[in-house]
C-alpha cells in the first residue's frame, strides 16, 4: 500500500491518543467498539487497526464543513482518497448520498481487498460500485477531478525529500477539479520527536501502543511503529511500521504555496471544556495554534 514504508497500512496513525489536544475524535470511536475479547491468536491487525485509530465519520463531516467554507452553495460529489488503505473514507464518503462517487489510490493489495470485504461489501451492490480502487501510485492521475482529495494519517510523509513531495502537492493541484480542496493532517508538538511509547486500551481487550521509535533532527527521519497487546499476556509487535520524514507546518504550507493552491489554513481542535488537557474533537480555522505538547491539525489547500 505504502510506495516508501514497510507497512502493510499506509492509512498511518493519526495519533488522536497521544494529543493533549487530540483525543476528542477517539471518544465517539470508542462508543462503538465491540465488546468482544481478542488475542494474538485470533485478532486480525486491520480491525485492530480501524477500532483504535479510524475514524471515517468524524473525518468525511470535516471535509463537508470545509468544502463548504470555501464553496458556500457547491455539494462536492468526488472524492480521491490517496494511501487509501482499507479505504474506510471512501466507503464512509458514498454511504452518504447516492450521488457521491469515490477513488482510492494504494499500492499494498492486502489492506486494499480487506477494504472490500469489510468496509465496501456491508454497504451493498450499488454503493460499493460507486468506489473505484487502484492500485498504483498516489502520484498517478487520476480518472476523474475530485472535488476533495485526501492525504491522511501522515501518509504523505514517506515522501522524505522536499522535491518528492513538492511534485506530489503540483500534482494534486492539477488534478482538482474548480474550487477543489485538497486536505491532509499533520502531527507535531514538544512531544512529537520524544523516544517514547503510549498506550490505550480499548473495548475487547486489547491495548494500542503508539511506539515513537526514532527520530533524527538532521533529516527529521521519523520511525514509530504500532504495536497491539492483550489481556491474556499474548502481543502483535510492529503489526505496522512507519519510516516517515516529519514535516512541520510552516514548511508543509510553503510547499503547498509554491504547488500553486491559491489558499493554505490550518485547522485546530479546540480544548474540552471539563478538561483543558483533552480535544473536543472539533477542528477550528486557526493559523497560530498553541504550543501544547502534542497536537493534531489538518491543512487545507484550495486551488
Amino acid at each position: 500500500m505504502s510506495e516508501a514504508t514497510v507497512t502493510k497500512d499506509k492509512s498511518a496513525t493519526k495519533s488522536k491518543e497521544k494529543s493533549k489536544k487530540g483525543k476528542g475524535k477517539d471518544k465517539k470511536k470508542r462508543k462503538q467498539q465491540p465488546k468482544h475479547r481478542y488475542t494474538a491468536a485470533n485478532a486480525d491487525k486491520y480491525l485492530l487497526y480501524q477500532l483504535s485509530v479510524n475514524s471515517a465519520d468524524v473525518d468525511v463531516d470535516f471535509l463537508e464543513k470545509v468544502y463548504e467554507e470555501h464553496n458556500p452553495g457547491r455539494e462536492p460529489l468526488h472524492l480521491r482518497e490517496d494511501f487509501c488503505g482499507t479505504h474506510a473514507m471512501c466507503a464512509e464518503w458514498v454511504k452518504r448520498d447516492a450521488r457521491r462517487t469515490a477513488e482510492g489510490y494504494d499500492l499494498d493489495p492486502e489492506p486494499v481487498e480487506w477494504g472490500k470485504r469489510h468496509n465496501l461489501s456491508p454497504l451493498g451492490d450499488e454503493a460499493a460500485s460507486r468506489v473505484s480502487l487502484y492500485l498504483e501510485d498516489a502520484r498517478n492521475e487520476g480518472r476523474k477531478a475530485p472535488d476533495i482529495r485526501v492525504a491522511q494519517n501522515f501518509s504523505y510523509w514517506l515522501f522524505m525529500k522536499r522535491k518528492e513531495l513538492l511534485d506530489y502537492f503540483k500534482k494534486v493541484h492539477a488534478s482538482l477539479g474548480p474550487g477543489g480542496i485538497f486536505v491532509c493532517d499533520l502531527y507535531g508538538g514538544t512531544e512529537s520527536v520524544e523516544h517514547m511509547e503510549e498506550e490505550r486500551k480499548i473495548a475487547g481487550g486489547f491495548t494500542y501502543v503508539w511506539d515513537q521509535d526514532l527520530f533524527k533532527p538532521g533529516t527529521a527521519e521519523f520511525t514509530c511503529h504500532i504495536h497491539f497487546r492483550f489481556r491474556d499476556g499474548s502481543e502483535l509487535p510492529k503489526a505496522f511500521t512507519y519510516v516517515w520524514r516529519k514535516w512541520g507546518m510552516a514548511e508543509l504550507k510553503d510547499l503547498l504555496a509554491d504547488a500553486g493552491f491559491s489558499s493554505v489554513r490550518s485547522y485546530f481542535e479546540g480544548e474540552d471544556e471539563d478538561d483543558p488537557e483533552e480535544g473536543d474533537g472539533k477542528f477550528e480555522h486557526d493559523e497560530e495554534g498553541d504550543n501544547c505538547e502534542s497536537w493534531i491539525a489538518y491543512l487545507v489547500s484550495q486551488k
